[in-house]
């Protein structure tokens, strides 16, 4: 993170407002029919559902959030700093929180959504654990990564810009200490055409089984489709390996959801 207040002050939007405790309300965002829905952003409306919705809409999302609190506990380093990058309402950074040993580190989360953020820093400050963290709204293209241990983008890739994404992953293994560790998760897609269809489908019937409803999941593709955009396992090895970092495999799948680990 910058050292002068100047620079912090232009990048950080500090939370003080305080909402309600945050609630898992129940998504039903797209349950009613919508002409042409709009393209999916993450506004207060999403916000204000975003548990329900990434738990019924994510296979395994407990879990990789789960790990990478365990992850962060074990790569952490004294001193250093651990980046939530797309930190939505801060469950990746609440993992690290609550894993990592070393108060004298800094978790930093970055969201550009100012609703996210918002209902983020309520979670943070419901939260007992010693290590500080600090917020900042902002696009994460433009965040200085240094002096970091840990750096997470828990499904924050797939909505940057593919042309961008290199220079993503170029700066965070420039802002890592030599053995830190990012963890990247991410909705893939498949080279095989017919491997591709099935898995979709599979996600399909992972949300009707927690209660969507054909209309609902027909909507809500149709508006995201050209928000998140995904990309193969080895397009993703091969940006992470291009970056300079030593080791990278998948630890975590289910369908067309994915998590990686790259070692610095």
């Amino acid at each position: 993170m910058p050292n002068s207040a100047e620079n912090r002050d232009k990048l950080a939007c500090r939370c003080n407002h305080r909402d309600p405790p945050v609630t898992d309300n129940r998504d039903t965002i797209y349950a009613n029919p919508v002409p042409e829905p709009s393209a999916f952003r993450f506004d207060d409306s999403v916000a204000r559902v975003f548990p329900d919705m990434i738990k019924r809409s994510v296979p395994g999302y407990t879990t990789i959030i789960a790990m990478t609190g365990l992850l962060a506990g074990r790569y952490a380093s004294p001193g250093s700093h651990l980046y939530d990058l797309g930190c939505s309402l801060g469950a990746s950074t609440l993992a690290m929180r609550q894993n990592v040993q070393h108060r004298d580190c800094l978790i930093i989360g970055v969201d550009n959504s100012t609703a996210m953020l918002k209902r983020c820093q309520t979670v943070i400050d419901t939260d007992s654990h010693e290590v500080p963290v600090s917020l900042v709204c902002a696009n994460l293209q433009d965040i200085p990564i240094v002096d970091a241990s840990v750096v997470v983008l828990n499904f924050t890739l797939q909505f940057i810009a593919r042309e961008e994404r290199e220079a993503v992953i170029n700066h965070v293994y420039a802002g890592l200490r030599p053995g830190g560790i990012m963890v990247l998760s991410e909705k893939v897609t498949f080279e095989d055409p017919r491997l591709d269809a099935l898995n979709i489908d599979l996600h399909h019937q992972f949300k009707r089984a927690n209660g969507y409803s054909d209309l609902e999941i027909a909507q809500k593709r149709n508006a995201i489709d050209n928000v998140l955009l995904r990309e193969t396992l080895g397009q993703h090895k091969q940006r992470i390996a291009g970056a300079g970092f030593g080791s990278c495999d998948v630890w975590f799948q289910c369908f067309n959801f994915a998590s990686l680990i790259a070692l610095k």
